[in-house]
Order: C-alpha cells, then structure tokens, then sequence
C-alpha cells in the first residue's frame, strides 16, 4: 500500500534551502492507520493461520496500538484482549477516549501495575496470562515483533530512493527498525525518540539489519506522554500552515526536532527529508482531556 508523500511548504525550509515532505501514513484506514497498519498486517495473517482466536497485547490508557488492535480484531474476526498499565484507570477507563474506543470494538482489559507491567516480555508472566485467557496470539506491546518489522520495511518504497534523509518517531523500536532495513544505504535513518534515555538503541539493534540509523533524544518533552504548551501551539501552528495534523505523543514532538535542527544548521543545503507519519491522531482527545483539566490550551482537532 502506496501512501502520498506530502510536500511541506515553511520559510524556513526556502531560507535553508531544504526540502521537506511527509509521507501520510495516517491516511491509510481510519482507525488502523499508520505504523499499527504496518505493524498488525504480518500478525494477523499469521494469527489466522495457525488458528488462533484472540490477540492478547498490551499497552497504556492512551495507546495507538490499544485502539487498533481492538478495531483490526474486530474487523477480521478476532477477540482481543488488552493488559493495561497502571492499575489507578482500572474503575475509571470509560472516561478515556482510547480505552472506551477499545471497548466498543470489543477488546477485554486487564490492568496491572506498572512494576507487573515491566514483566511484560518475560517467559513467566506471558504464561500466566495464558493459563487465565486460554490459547491466545500473543503481539507484544507496540506490535514491536519480526512481524511488525516486516511490515514497517514496507513504508519505503523505491520513489522514496531520491531522499538523502528518512525520519522516524520512535516508540518502541519497531518502525524505525522496518524502515532501516528497507531504506538504501545510503540514505540516513534519523529516529526522534518519544521517551527519555538511550535504552531504545538496544532494541532497534534486535531488528535492524543496516547502520545507518542514529536517534534523537532531546526533543520528547520531558517524557513519553508528556505534553507542554509549547509543543501544543507548534501542533497547532504546523496544521494551519501545512494543513497535516501531527499527534502530540509521537509525530509532533518529530516534527518539532526537525525544524528546530533545520533552523540549526543540522542538514547540509539541498538535502531532502521525508518524514514518516506514522498516525496515533485517536490520541489527540485523551491528551485534550488532560490539558483540559490543567486549564491548558487544547490541540485542535
């Protein structure tokens, strides 16, 4: 599946002599869109093949990949079943726009603490969950599998060759990992991490097959899920200017770091970037929420 890369027209990038465009993977389904499409599309073929009836992933109160696995099972015929972090949102998630969405399209919770929640991958844990929900596909938290991996290596095609730089959020790992080992070798894989810290390389070097990757971690605004007035009117301002909405979890802060090391000099003259949405928009009315409560400007939508 072919997506549109979508020229983005800012001074800065004329004064800089950049080019920038975004390849509008958010556009591919309304609610299984960018990355969670790329990521479930090798799972569930394979859960259908070997006969499985559940999915059984895990996730936060406002996860991307919550939501879509719920839709995708939904759609092609699965139960789901979501283990959740934080047990605090167990007898409140109905407020939650994500978990809600969730729930309509059938998807079960379980809700643990955050220190059980860190157990996630473990041999043990995963054991435990199938003894209380049967025979169930198991999809690790982000879709951040060799399946999801495979389907990430799709996002490139051979009309994005022509770029010198591709850019990435990073979550989990995954997409960055999928989009390295299908990118030339000659192109430069640059990841704007959502979380704090330089663990996420371990895990892109599980998947990635090439090293012509580095990340960026000084643009997550003070954590994963950590939203501040700033990057609010940025979102803001981004979607008036070019018309692309960016989420505040993953693609605006990526944004942001990209016209903040343009504006720096990072990128040589005439280099040519495309930058990878990769969707998470269900996200923007749980972040509303939030901002709401604080008395905060509110992202549009």
């Amino acid at each position: 599946m072919n997506t549109l890369n979508q020229e983005v027209n800012l001074a800065i990038l004329k004064e800089k002599k950049i080019t920038l465009h975004i390849k509008r993977e958010d556009k591919i389904h309304p609610f299984i869109s960018g990355n969670k499409y790329r990521k479930l599309k090798y799972n569930l073929l394979e859960a259908k093949q070997k006969g499985f009836k559940t999915l059984l992933t895990f996730g936060g109160a406002y996860s991307n990949h919550i939501a879509a696995t719920a839709y995708a099972g939904k759609e092609y015929g699965f139960n789901t079943i979501g283990v959740i972090r934080g047990e605090e949102i167990f007898d409140k998630w109905d407020k939650n726009p994500t978990l809600s969405f969730a729930n309509t399209n059938g998807m079960q919770f379980k809700f643990v603490s955050r220190a059980l929640y860190k157990e996630k991958e473990k041999v043990l844990f995963l054991n435990e969950l199938q003894k209380e929900y049967g025979d169930c596909y198991i999809i690790p938290e982000g879709g951040a599998n060799l399946l999801g991996v495979k389907g990430c290596q799709e996002i490139l095609t051979e009309k994005d060759s022509a770029y010198n730089v591709i850019s990435s959020c990073v979550g989990t790992g995954g997409t960055i990992s999928g989009i390295i080992n299908g990118s030339k070798s000659n192109q430069k894989i640059l990841g704007f991490t959502a979380l704090k810290g330089e663990f996420l390389k371990d895990e892109i070097r599980k998947f990635a097959t090439k090293e012509n990757w580095d990340l960026e971690t000084n643009y997550h605004f003070g954590g994963y899920g950590k939203v501040t007035p700033e990057l609010v009117a940025f979102i803001n301002d981004f979607k008036l200017k070019t018309t692309i909405p960016l989420d505040p979890i993953y693609t605006g802060k990526m944004l942001y770091g990209i016209l903040d090391l343009i504006a720096k000099d990072y990128f040589e003259p005439n280099t040519k970037i495309l930058a990878v949405h990769t969707g998470g928009l269900q996200g923007i009315a749980g972040i509303n929420n939030i901002l709401k409560k604080k008395k905060l400007p509110l992202i549009s939508i």
